[in-house]
């Protein structure tokens, strides 16, 4: 089955950086769109950017220039390196796909930025 495993969250100072992963299995990575989202206390889920099958990758306003994704199809993985890190990028950040009509999440990884 689809499974999907972030890792990589944790406490940092805000300006710091840090690298999220999401580890996949149980479909062909190589052929699917991946998408980052996040969600902070109170507030609705947001998507923070999107990497297509072929690499090319778009992102929300409030990251744009500071989040890069990237993807390595031959260990079916996804990552999301983060800079310039404020504390409003505190939430939990959980990657997401869509599989044969079917959304699939991770459980996410805690990232708090203090100020």
């Amino acid at each position: 089955q689809v499974q999907l495993k972030e890792s990589g969250g944790g406490l940092v100072q805000a300006g710091g950086s840090l690298r999220l992963s999401c580890a996949t299995s149980g479909f062909i990575f190589s052929n699917n769109a991946m998408d980052w989202y996040r969600q902070a206390p109170g507030k609705q889920r947001e998507l923070v950017g999107v990497i297509t099958s072929g690499g090319s990758a778009n992102y929300a306003d409030s990251v744009k220039g500071r989040f890069t994704i990237s993807r390595d199809n031959a260990e079916s993985t996804v990552y999301l390196e983060m800079n310039s890190l404020k504390p409003e990028d505190t939430a939990v950040y959980s990657c997401h796909v869509v599989v044969r009509f079917r959304h699939y999440w991770g459980l996410g990884t805690q990232v708090t930025v203090s100020s």
